[in-house]
């Protein structure tokens, strides 16, 4: 069974700093991709960061220069380092995998930017 786990979320304040983790465990049938989606409140969910079996990664326009991915060599976590948080990025991040086996998801954590 493949479970997904993040932590690192919590309140901070604008210009402030977290880093998240996601920590994948379980048998994953080729790893094409890792990434980091987010839902603020009454809005979708949307792409963070996400970074492929080749090491690319992409980033949504309003992180770009702010938040970095990043994964460990055996696809086991993923990181998401974010700077200069702003209080637009308040929301409940998840760490997602896509595979051949299928897209998994974890539960989520939240984000809180406030002063």
């Amino acid at each position: 069974q493949v479970q997904l786990v993040e932590s690192g979320g919590g309140p901070v304040q604008p210009g402030g700093s977290l880093r998240l983790s996601c920590a994948a465990s379980g048998t994953i049938v080729r790893i094409n991709a890792m990434g980091w989606y987010r839902r603020a409140p009454g809005k979708q969910r949307e792409l963070v960061a996400v970074i492929s079996r080749g090491g690319s990664t992409n980033y949504a326009d309003s992180v770009k220069g702010r938040f970095t991915i990043a994964r460990d060599n055996a696809w086991t976590r993923l990181y998401l380092q974010m700077n200069s948080l702003q209080p637009e990025d308040t929301a409940v991040y998840y760490c997602n995998v896509q595979s051949w086996g299928g897209d998994y998801w974890g539960q989520g954590t939240q984000v809180t930017v406030s002063s």
